[in-house]
C-alpha cells in the first residue's frame, strides 16, 4: 500500500508507541486521526508533530471500550476525511496489579474491555466505512506466552485474545482488507520503571529495550506490504522465539 494520501486512525496515540506510529505514518504522507481518552494535551502535541510533515490531522477523543463513544469518534473522522484506509489498534492498559491472586473482577473487566473488547468495537465500527485497507493490532509478547512479573494474567489474556482476533479477522476480511499484529516485548515508554530497565535488557539478545520507533517501523512494514495477512511480527530483541 502506498501510504501517501491515505487516512489512518491510530488509537491511544497521545504518546509512546501510538505517537511513534502516528509520526511514522505522517512522515510517509499519511493523514492521521489521533485518538486519546484522557491526555488531550499530549494528543494535541502528537497532532502538531504530525502536521510538521505537511499532512492533515484530527485529534479525537473516545474511550475504545465504549461503543457510543467509538461511533461518535468514527463519525467525526468520516466527516473530516470521508473515509478510513488504515486502522492501528494501539490503545491499551497494563492494569493496576500483576499477582493473579489479587486481580478482582472489576480489574479483570477493565483490562479486557480496553485491550480486547476495545479493538473489536473499533474494528467493527471502522468496517462500516472501510471497503479495502489495512488493520494492525498492537499485541504483546505477553500474549504469546512470555511470563513477566510486571504484567498480570488479565493483560496476558487480553493480548493473547487480540492475537486470536487478528487471525480471525484476517480470515474473514481477506482479500480486500489485510489484518496483522505486532507483538512487542519491553518498550521504552513511561510504563517501564527505571529500576526495571537493566533487568529487562538482560532478557534480550540485543541487550536493549525496544524504542517506540522500533514498533512503529514494524507497523509501517506491514502496511506497505500487500502480501502479508494473518501474521504476528515480533519486536522483542530475541527474547521469545517461535
Amino acid at each position: 500500500m502506498e501510504l501517501r494520501g491515505k487516512i489512518a486512525l491510530v488509537t491511544g496515540a497521545s504518546k509512546g508507541i501510538g505517537r511513534a506510529i502516528a509520526l511514522a505514518l505522517a512522515k510517509r504522507g499519511c493523514n492521521v486521526a489521533i485518538n486519546y481518552v484522557s491526555d488531550e494535551t499530549n494528543a494535541k502535541k502528537t497532532g502538531e508533530l504530525c502536521k510538521n510533515h505537511g499532512v492533515k490531522t484530527l485529534v479525537v477523543r473516545g474511550d475504545v471500550s465504549k461503543r457510543e463513544e467509538v461511533k461518535a469518534m468514527i463519525e467525526n473522522i468520516i466527516q473530516k476525511f470521508g473515509r478510513i484506509d488504515i486502522l492501528v489498534n494501539n490503545a491499551g492498559i497494563l492494569g493496576k496489579v500483576s499477582n493473579p491472586l489479587e486481580i478482582t473482577d472489576e480489574e479483570w473487566d477493565r483490562v479486557l474491555n480496553v485491550n480486547l473488547k476495545g479493538p473489536f468495537i473499533v474494528t467493527q465500527e471502522v468496517l462500516k466505512y472501510m471497503k479495502s485497507g489495512k488493520i494492525v493490532n498492537i499485541a504483546s509478547i505477553a500474549g504469546k506466552g512470555e511470563i513477566s512479573p510486571h504484567v498480570g494474567a488479565h493483560y496476558s489474556a487480553s493480548k493473547g485474545g487480540l492475537i486470536a482476533l487478528t487471525f480471525n479477522l484476517a480470515r474473514h476480511l481477506a482479500p480486500h482488507i489485510l489484518v496483522n499484529a505486532v507483538a512487542p516485548g519491553s518498550v521504552e515508554t513511561e510504563l517501564i520503571k527505571d529500576a526495571d530497565k537493566e533487568s529487562l535488557k538482560k532478557l534480550t539478545l540485543t541487550e536493549e529495550i525496544a524504542r517506540p520507533e522500533d514498533v512503529a517501523h514494524a507497523v509501517i512494514f506491514l502496511l506497505e506490504n500487500d502480501h502479508i495477512t494473518g501474521e504476528v511480527v515480533d519486536v522483542n530483541g530475541g527474547r521469545l522465539m517461535d
